[in-house]
């Protein structure tokens, strides 16, 4: 495999599968399975997931909930997923651990930079939810920072867009996708990849980003030996 310890973006939307909330046992399963192969290849998988099936803190203030509040509740949503795929991964015989960024033991235990990576070292997925525990950060920007902090040679955003393109390809047909951008031409271009504190963290601790579509079967573990998919976003 490419690389030996990884954080992985998981987008709370693609859990709900062709559904329009919620959580689709379908897509949770395809999810264990391909994390599964990657764990068993020896690859050390950090995670972490949006909320966006549930509840998103942003939309939730534009309809009048206080955003602090709302921010709060969207980090919650992304703790009950973290059980669910903590669920599916344990039905496919992987060990896995849910670390919170806020303290809800025996929901999960407490995150720290030592556990989280103790737990990797000793062969267990780890899951961290709960956001950065602060409003007004989204669950990307948890995923770069949680990358830093247990020392994750890449950051892999799995979505279900299969790379950084040089428009939104659902709107533009001449859309071109890149194989391979760094992060200051992705700024010149002004291009969507993460929102940009995330994006920032990322740059300024050269922490590459792999952009892929997760919901085909197999791309996980495509990208982690090597295969050119996806779009690799590189200092």
């Amino acid at each position: 495999m490419k690389y030996n310890r990884i954080l992985l973006k998981l987008s709370g939307e693609s859990l709900q599968g062709e559904q329009k909330y919620g959580l689709d046992p379908q897509v949770l399963q395809s999810y264990a399975e391909q994390i599964r192969a990657v764990a068993q290849a020896g690859v050390q998988v950090g995670i972490v997931i949006g909320g966006g099936n549930i509840f998103r803190g942003m939309t939730g203030a534009k309809r009048g909930f206080d955003r602090v509040k709302g921010d709060q509740m969207g980090m919650l949503a992304t703790v009950i997923n973290s059980l669910a795929l903590q669920s599916a991964l344990e039905d496919n015989d992987v060990k896995c651990k849910v670390l919170t960024s806020i303290r809800m033991e025996p929901i999960g235990e407490y995150f720290s930079k030592a556990r989280a990576i103790e737990y990797l070292e000793a062969g267990y997925v780890v899951i961290v939810g709960g956001g950065t525990s602060n409003p007004y950060f989204t669950t990307d920007t948890a995923s770069a920072l949680r990358g830093i902090e247990i020392e994750a040679e890449v950051l892999l955003k799995g979505t279900r867009v299969d790379g950084v393109y040089t428009a939104d390809p659902e709107k533009d047909p001449a859309a071109e996708k890149f194989d391979r951008i760094t992060f200051d031409e992705v700024l010149a271009r002004r291009l969507k990849v993460m929102d940009q504190t995330a994006f920032t963290l990322c740059r300024e601790n050269r922490l590459p980003i792999v952009v892929f579509d997760m919901d085909t079967p197999g791309n996980l573990a495509r990208v982690l030996s090597g295969e050119a998919i996806g779009t690799l976003v590189e200092l």
